[in-house]
């Protein structure tokens, strides 16, 4: 197998980069045109920022990729910290769903979805959730670690069949979002059918005054917040648990805080507040402290978050045609299953797409305006192998798992829009090499003094 082969060779190919580095760096140093003039630079620097602005990928579609590619937990090897709200109590975790004495039915629902054991947040969380009295949890959760079973078996357990009105609230930022986590209820509700459903979306409209009978209700922020006010179709105050996915994607929507926070001072005291992001960045942990009270924590050790199995080299070259040649000595150098390599912008994505072609290699090219739904086709057959090769803006650094790749390329380092280094797009960037316990290279294309700099801070970064 590619992979197996990579893994036992990874200290001759290692050599390989090494000596790749060096070659380069002594080649590279051809003179360089003169600058443009400042008015030509200024109208590149025009295109090129509204390049980036045009290609900045929307958070809510990099979400709903990742659950359209996900067929099965990632293999994490993260632990998990856990602050709780009150230190003197317990910590349960559970190494099996027996443990957890669900109802049989919702058993059932969970072997059927093919969960054999708690993924690492399930185990500490779900004896969280499942407590009795109800206890409110905020948690740092990736695509892939099962976070939405997880909160989905918690509404099930937590539901009244024998009561017939709205029980459950969950809220996601976007339409096919919601119903991405109605088809996990849906699926381990299968067995349950006392326990109904429905979707607070765009275009369910429902006749005024009615009152709803479904214990569940999934929908986005602003249809919720109208059933709930406006409409009245459901009663706040018999809520039981209210859900709040994918935070992180909700703080980005003009209006959905607002919404959520409406939402949530309608609810009673005594309601469990389960909220759940990918990050935990300071704008989350704001919002998440509003809509949370007194919650326990569960979050990403920030030490393990770390790249021991990735070896990081950098090429210098003086431009973007020289950092081509440099791929091509790359690939003539050392032996590659596959690869995924990052552009900052579409325009320069499709050109080394194209050049690549040219020269014979099988390329799939990503970039922020294909569909949802096509970027997953995409990684789909680059998952299966038909091409060797994925080119592709910041759209693909996070969360696409596949095991044969075994280099990445940073062809233009990850900056934020004023020109700093975005270190966290530099981490899941790389961290796609070295997956599943193996062990990657990681090759960064340096083509000026400022791309240097941005590099050494990237270090000065993650060696603190």
């Amino acid at each position: 197998m590619a992979t197996d082969s990579w893994a036992q060779a990874v200290d001759e190919q290692e050599a390989a980069a090494e000596s790749v580095r060096c070659y380069l760096h002594t080649t590279s140093t051809a003179s360089v045109a003169a600058a443009d003039p400042p008015s030509e630079a200024a109208k590149q620097e025009a295109e090129k920022k509204s390049e980036d602005e045009d290609d900045e990928d929307n958070k809510s579609a990099q979400s709903l990729l990742n659950k359209l590619i996900r067929s099965n937990l990632v293999n994490t090897t993260n632990q998990v910290e856990v602050l709780q709200k009150d230190p003197s109590s317990p910590l349960y975790s559970v190494r099996s769903f027996e443990e957890l004495h669900l109802k049989p039915q919702l058993l059932r629902g969970v072997y059927g979805m093919g969960f054999n054991r708690p993924s690492k947040i399930q185990e500490t969380a779900l004896p969280m959730m499942l407590a009795e009295p109800a206890q409110n949890l905020i948690a740092q959760s990736q695509s892939g670690t099962g976070k939405t079973a997880a909160f989905v078996l918690a509404m099930l357990s937590h539901v009244d069949p024998n009561l017939n009105h709205p029980q459950c609230l969950c809220v996601s930022p976007t339409y096919e979002l919601a119903l991405q986590t109605g088809k996990v209820i849906e699926q381990m509700g299968k067995h349950y059918p006392e326990v109904k459903l429905v979707y607070a979306i765009r275009g369910n409209k429902l006749p005024r005054g009615m009152k709803l009978e479904e214990q569940i209700v999934i929908g986005t922020p602003g249809t919720m917040l109208d059933w709930c006010s406006k409409f009245r179709f459901i009663d706040p105050k018999k809520i039981k648990v209210f859900v709040l996915d994918e935070a992180d994607v909700m703080i980005a929507t003009q209006g959905h805080q607002d919404q959520s926070i409406r939402i949530q001072r309608m609810l009673p005291k005594n309601c469990q507040m389960l909220l759940f992001s990918a990050t935990f960045e300071e704008s989350v942990w704001s919002f998440a402290q509003r809509i949370v009270p007194e919650p326990n924590i569960i979050k990403l050790k920030r030490e393990e978050e770390t790249l021991d199995t990735i070896k990081q080299y950098y090429v210098l070259c003086n431009s973007k045609e020289e950092k081509f040649q440099a791929l091509c000595n790359i690939y003539g150098g050392i032996t590659i299953a596959q690869a995924m390599i990052f552009c900052h912008t579409r325009k320069t994505a499709g050109w080394l797409a194209g050049e690549l072609s040219r020269e014979g290699h099988q390329v799939a090219l990503l970039s922020g305006e294909m569909q949802v739904e096509q970027r997953a086709a995409v990684i789909e057959r680059f998952r299966d192998g038909k091409e060797k090769v994925l080119v592709t803006t910041n759209v693909c650094a996070r969360g696409i798992d596949v095991e044969q790749v075994s280099v990445v390329i940073n062809f233009d380092l990850p900056v934020d829009r004023e020109g700093n280094p975005d270190n966290e797009t530099y981490l899941h960037r790389i961290g796609r090499t070295g997956r599943f316990g193996k062990r990657g290279l990681a090759i960064n294309m340096v083509d000026s003094k400022m791309s240097m700099n941005i590099l050494n801070r990237i270090q000065d970064h993650f060696s603190k």
